[in-house]
């Protein structure tokens, strides 16, 4: 096991082609070791230079009607009328803490997402 520090973005992707080979290694062996260690430096360095930062709530809005197939029609019954549907989808109006409950228990659309720039109801 030759592991080292991953500095440049070179490093990792070393780091994740030696991953691939000892990925599947057995629990209790040097390999496996190895793929813990290898994961927790990748890891690290990814949050350090590639953070992920929480989605957009309309973005998070739009992609759920994409999934389910919805119109602006239907996201009534969580936001209210189409007037303010409208305005949400187009950030003339942010979402209340009622509408974030709402689209979260009916959508199943994660706090987290819908939480950026919330305004108070």
């Amino acid at each position: 096991m030759n592991i080292k520090p991953i500095r440049s973005d070179e490093d990792l992707r070393l780091a994740f082609k030696r991953l691939e080979s000892v990925f599947q290694a057995p629990e209790g062996s040097r390999a496996a070791d190895e793929r813990d260690i290898l994961v927790a430096l990748i890891e690290a360095y990814e949050s350090k230079h590639y953070p992920l930062f929480p989605a957009d709530p309309i973005e998070a809005i739009k992609f759920r009607m994409e999934q389910q197939g919805l119109s602006q029609r239907d996201l009534e019954a969580f936001i209210g009328p189409s007037g303010r549907v409208s305005e949400v989808l187009s950030r003339k109006r942010p979402l209340s803490l009622r509408m974030v409950k709402k689209l979260h228990e009916g959508l199943r659309i994660p706090y987290e997402s819908l939480l950026s720039g919330v305004s108070a109801d």
